[in-house]
């Protein structure tokens, strides 16, 4: 029955039709995309560099949309259960630990070239087998897209019940959010395929990132400024921009060109 009275806002049109005809409340959603926004530029960093490990275009673009319909209804699950989510402090910790794996594992296969090779030059009668690998590739991507949703939903979630106390008012907003957020991702990706070093610097920002999500867990519970975080995202960005293009080699290519 507790269940059911949390879960009860989502089903009252009276609910959803004061929602969708107040003023004082598509400001308040305006409010909460924005922060979305802002607050998911992080997600949308990782988001971004998890999709480059899948070979083609089309896998890239569907593992976003599944994660996204998969983002929608945990969104969904976790309003109705947003005031106990201060507890679940252990799925932060989890999220730390993975996204500081991803790191590992990229430098790691940075390092060791060799090994990628052999795994990619694979003999022509095993290329049932590679597929079958693609195809796993691509799932434990999208599961990889979605256990981030999860982890960085949270903070989104528990500053827009700060906000609103109206949860249908928190997933309206919550839900074009992560569609621009997807945006957000989307050109990043787009930058990617220009500038490579954005790649490396994506897992450069994921282990900043790590560190900002654990630094927030018990025994420490700092957060960092978000203008501060914002200066490091987009100053780290800027830098490999400027970096990509003031390279002698790419100088080179482009004076040639």
């Amino acid at each position: 029955m507790q269940i059911l009275r949390l879960y009860a806002p989502f089903f009252d049109l009276n609910n959803w039709s004061h929602v969708l005809t107040s003023g004082k409340d598509w400001m308040m959603i305006l409010t909460l995309i924005l922060m979305e926004c802002l607050l998911s530029v992080d997600n949308a960093v990782v988001l971004a560099a998890q999709t480059q490990v899948l070979p083609t275009e089309k896998e890239k673009k569907e593992s976003l949309i599944y994660g996204l319909w998969g983002a929608y209804l945990f969104r969904f699950i976790v309003i109705g259960i947003g005031t106990y989510l201060i507890n679940f402090w252990e799925i932060k910790l989890l999220g730390g630990i993975y996204l500081l794996y991803l790191v590992y594992r990229y430098f790691y296969d940075l390092h060791h070239p060799e090994k990628n090779k052999q795994a990619t030059s694979q003999p022509k009668k095993h290329k049932k087998s590679t597929k079958k690998h693609h195809l796993s590739l691509f799932w434990r991507t999208v599961i990889s897209i979605e256990s981030m949703d999860i982890v960085f939903s949270i903070d989104s979630v528990l500053a827009a019940l700060a906000m609103s106390n109206n949860p249908v008012v928190v997933l309206i907003g919550g839900m074009i959010g992560i569609l621009c957020m997807r945006g957000v991702a989307q050109i990043i990706i787009k930058l990617m395929e220009i500038i490579p070093e954005l790649q490396t610097m994506a897992y450069i920002l994921i282990a900043i990132i790590a560190g900002k999500l654990l630094i927030s867990l018990p025994p420490f519970n700092y957060k960092v400024p978000d203008i501060i975080f914002a200066i490091i995202v987009f100053g780290t960005v800027g830098f490999t921009i400027l970096f990509h293009y003031l390279r002698p080699k790419n100088r080179h290519n482009k004076i040639s060109n």
